[in-house]
């Protein structure tokens, strides 16, 4: 394993919108869509909404992913977000619901 993989640690939040549309400078491991970041899930959230306009309800029962994007410039799923705080210690109190993974009140 080399170094810089041992030292990743979740960045922030974000949700991949998948709408088939292939962009540049996005996470390395997303091959069409949006990542959207922000502080919180729910920043995310807005700025699709801001970004979609009248396509924001559809976005929320579409093709969503909550998950979190990583020093190695990868977004991860919760789960395997959880997985890397705790390695990394970036936790601040237990996590909200381990069985579901990483919530951003969880680092912050």
């Amino acid at each position: 394993m080399d170094r810089a993989y041992r030292s990743e640690h979740i960045v922030m939040a974000a949700i991949h919108y998948e709408d088939g549309i292939k962009r540049e400078h996005q996470p390395a491991n997303i091959k069409s869509g949006i990542v959207v970041g922000g502080l919180r899930h729910t920043h995310c959230l807005m700025t699709l909404h801001y970004l979609l306009g009248e396509n924001y309800k559809v976005s929320l029962a579409g093709p969503r992913n909550q998950g979190f994007v990583t020093s190695n410039n990868r977004f991860v799923f919760r789960k395997e977000a959880l997985t890397i705080a705790i390695k990394r210690n970036q936790l601040i109190c237990n996590p909200h619901n381990p069985r579901i993974g990483l919530f951003s009140e969880d680092l912050y």
